[in-house]
């Protein structure tokens, strides 16, 4: 436990969040440094700029996607820059351009994250150099300077990449791994006694929401990287088996699902639930390790204590069914403490799988997986009709392009009007805080202002009692690094050492003084002002609007789950390449429903529509997909084929049928209640079933039950 600290701070060192921050940092500051020698600092602040707007873009990703974003970049910011630089001396034709690039640049949305981070960058030169009056030749010269830059920074990424081109999706894969580790101590905690059971399910679908961006971030390197989806180098291979185990160990995580407050009112007298807390627990330890392993190179060991752990785990349950001869506990209890407990063997075999790995004579012997990557991953091809086909109220990306492009006139207008000194701050504030959703907004805007607020004063401190001009320099360095590491990661620390960056950086161009701190306070709390009241009030894009969609994409996703799991057992030759696309969905769908639902609650409540019955619908598809999982397992770890599938047909097809029904009222908000009965079977009562064929009627029980729980409610949904 003391060192778990230590080991927090050594893994941040080692994450992709820290090698951009480090990676930017020098692309960013070398050019000034440099020229600064020689007395010309200007022209290194202005190939500066170039580099910083080439950085936007440099996200985690495949290395040609981030590489063609970088040169597409830096023609716009070089062909932006002489538009603006030529124009700016013309209020009314600079408000002109605000609107239309402000426009134009936010509907790159419509084309992802990467694009849009474009888009972001382009405006960026926009903001900075609106104010920038010179002449046409200067204009022209730092144009030039601008493209150096930005080509300066490209090089250097791709330079940094070459060197270790397996270094980023090994620390993507290693962050993907802790996310599931974090989310099996949150299934620990379900055995910890008077725990709250609503705040830890809330608590494990945000979890669930991290994993699954998490191990998308994954799939978009590995399997969007030429060397490692041709499996040529034994360290390809071996990061392709570690995450495909990684996915399967997370659905055997996500099968175990009980009535836990039942197994407390049994249990909780005996103290066995604390040893499943303690065993999971140790077992997250053990996912962690491997995380760290990913990242150092290391090799990670499996403590003989956990597998001696496990064997006693499994000793007391027996033990419990020897005392329970006076029915103190239920049989179906021990039932399930039964199955959690083999459960946890498997998850642990799997982790000594995967431990397996590492070893280095056993790495470069390992055999590659088929594996149909192009099933896995959504590429997003850049066609102009897409763009024309969102010109259109209807779309969330027009409605915010039109408010960003309004919100930043009436930015320029008020900055011209206050006249201050740094106007184009308050310009900069609108551009990162406007998002396409209130609730996005609205956060941003909370964590602009803090960081902000607390930086100004933090910076005001270190220019007051520090004159050093070599201890202000440590300082810059260190609050770059900080800045640029926090970005992604946590904003409201990164704009905390943004804001002192920028302030002793404007001390040592002979720009400082108090007043700067001030005004930039000030420019950000008229920005954030401005952005949040019109994500509010002009074309808002609010949560309910996607609700319908995101739910009948979580019920159609489950009901494929489902479709595909039956196939496992009816047919002896099945192709798992659809089964795992179908479980991939599933993650993807209820991760998006799951943060849909977090991110109502930021909203105004008259927007926050039918949040308990969402809240209900969202618990119930979370136990299904749950359900769905433990039922693919028993195929997978008994491999048998129910041999009279006719016995089993009635209850598959009603499930599918319940969820059908499900849909369509949830499509067609149908006002006709019906009455679809459950088929009930006593499973027990036949003998010629076998036992694990039984283990299997009572899990499609399960999934038809909450199928029609699912299909009650919705019903009940008018949206």
């Amino acid at each position: 436990m003391l060192n778990r600290p230590i080991r927090s701070v050594h893994d941040f060192l080692l994450s992709t969040y820290f090698a951009d921050g480090l990676r930017i940092t020098l692309g960013v500051l070398c050019p000034s440094l440099i020229l600064a020698q020689f007395g010309l600092i200007q022209y290194g602040m202005t190939l500066s700029l170039g580099a910083l707007c080439a950085s936007v873009v440099d996200t985690p990703g495949p290395i040609v996607h981030r590489r063609n974003a970088m040169l597409i970049t830096t023609a716009l910011i070089t062909l932006i820059f002489i538009i603006v630089g030529l124009t700016n001396s013309n209020i009314y034709f600079t408000g002109v351009l605000i609107v239309l690039f402000s426009f134009g640049f936010s509907m790159f949305f419509v084309y992802g994250l990467r694009a849009a981070s474009i888009g972001t960058a382009s405006l960026l030169i926009m903001v900075l150099s609106i104010d920038d009056i010179r002449p046409w030749q200067e204009v022209l010269f730092s144009s030039a300077l601008i493209f150096t830059g930005s080509i300066w920074y490209t090089l250097l990424s791709y330079f940094f990449y070459r060197i270790r081109p397996f270094r980023i999706a090994q620390q993507i894969l290693s962050d993907s791994i802790h996310e599931v580790s974090l989310f099996l101590r949150a299934k620990a905690r379900f055995y910890h006694q008077n725990i709250d059971y609503d705040d830890n399910y809330a608590e494990l679908l945000q979890l669930q929401v991290l994993v699954h961006e998490k191990q998308d971030a994954v799939r978009e390197v590995l399997f969007k990287t030429r060397e490692i989806v041709r499996e040529s180098t034994p360290e390809g291979r071996f990061l392709l088996l570690v995450f495909v185990d990684m996915v399967d160990l997370f659905e055997q995580v996500m099968s175990t699902y009980y009535n836990y407050k039942q197994l407390h009112e049994q249990f909780d007298s005996s103290g066995i639930l604390t040893h499943y807390e303690s065993v999971i627990i140790k077992i997250a330890d053990e996912l962690d390790d491997i995380a760290f392993a990913l990242k150092t190179g290391g090799i990670p060991s499996l403590p003989t204590s956990l597998i001696d752990d496990v064997a006693t785990l499994r000793n007391e349950i027996t033990q419990l069914e020897r005392e329970n001869t006076d029915g103190k506990y239920n049989t179906l209890g021990i039932i399930a403490l039964k199955n959690i407990e083999v459960n946890i063997e498997n998850i642990l075999s799997r982790v000594k799988t995967i431990n397996s790995y590492f070893n280095k004579k056993e790495k470069k012997n390992l055999k590659p997986r088929k594996i149909e990557v192009e099933k896995f991953v959504t590429r997003q091809s850049i066609d102009p009709g897409l763009l024309f086909e969102n010109i259109t109220f209807s779309s969330s990306t027009f409605r915010h392009s039109l408010r960003v492009a309004i919100v930043m006139l009436i930015g320029f207008m008020v900055a011209k009007t206050l006249n201050f000194s740094h106007s184009y701050w308050i310009l900069l504030t609108i551009l990162v805080i406007s998002k396409p959703g209130f609730s996005l907004t609205k956060k941003r805007n909370y964590e602009r202002i803090i960081g902000t607020v607390i930086g100004a004063f933090i910076g005001m401190g270190i220019l007051v009692y520090i004159q050093d001009k070599n201890t202000l320099f440590i300082i810059l360095l260190f609050c770059m690094i900080g800045a640029y590491s926090f970005q992604r990661k946590n904003y409201v620390v990164s704009v905390l050492f943004m804001t002192p960056y920028i302030l002793v950086l404007f001390d040592f161009l002979g720009m400082g003084s108090l007043s700067i701190a001030r005004e930039r306070i000030y420019d950000t709390l008229i920005g954030s002002g401005i952005a949040l009241m019109a994500s509010y009030s002009l074309f808002p894009n609010w949560e309910h609007e996607k609700l319908k969609e995101a739910m009948l994409d979580t019920l159609k996703a489950n009901m494929k789950y489902f479709e595909e799991v039956v196939l496992l057992y009816t047919n002896g030759v099945h192709d798992l390449t659809n089964y795992k696309v179908a479980r991939k969905e599933v993650y993807v769908t209820t991760a998006n429903l799951a943060s849909l639902f977090q991110r109502m609650f930021s909203e105004p409540k008259s927007k926050q529509l039918m949040m308990t019955e969402l809240h209900q619908f969202t618990a119930l598809n979370h136990h299904l997909s749950s359900y769905i999982a433990t039922l693919s397992l028993y195929k997978k770890e008994h491999d048998f084929v129910i041999a009279d599938f006719d016995v089993l047909k009635p209850v598959v097809q009603n499930s599918i049928y319940l969820l059908n029904m499900a849909i369509e009222n949830l499509e067609y908000n149908k006002e006709i209640t019906s009455n679809v009965p459950l088929i009930r079977r006593n499973i027990n009562q036949s003998t010629e079933i076998p036992n694990d064929e039984i283990m299997v009627f009572e899990q499609i029980d399960l999934i038809q039950k909450v199928s029609y729980d699912i299909f009650k409610l919705s019903e009940k949904i008018k949206i």
